[in-house]
């Protein structure tokens, strides 16, 4: 009889073991990318010139950190667009927009 209550205390000592600890999944972000040439539609509200900010020249920064702008040399007007941030409707085409993920990263530049 003795056996079977130190069967049954092992048995409740090895549930009482705490649960092997689970990361939570690391979220998912968009993939860093460079604005293809805007389309041009007729009638559209407004038309977007292709690259006239010269977005191409700062492909070095995709993917970064935000602070990666702080060490780039941008002589050009330009503006920095934080995860769901606000952002004005007035359209510049020789403005360069850095867009930023949640994580705080550039995934986005284009003109405007």
């Amino acid at each position: 009889m003795l056996r079977v209550y130190v069967i049954a205390a092992a048995v409740l000592l090895a549930a009482c073991q705490p649960a092997p600890h689970q990361e939570a999944p690391a979220p998912v972000l968009p993939a860093p990318q460079l604005t293809p040439p805007v389309t041009t539609t007729a009638g559209g509200l407004e038309e977007r010139q292709p690259d006239t900010c010269h977005a191409a020249d700062y492909l070095s920064v995709l993917g970064q950190p935000r602070s990666a702008l702080d060490y780039l040399v941008i002589d050009r007007p330009y503006r920095i667009v934080e995860w769901r941030g606000f952002e004005d409707q007035n359209y510049n085409p020789q403005r360069v927009v850095f867009r930023l993920d949640a994580a705080g990263n550039i995934w986005n530049i284009d003109c405007g």
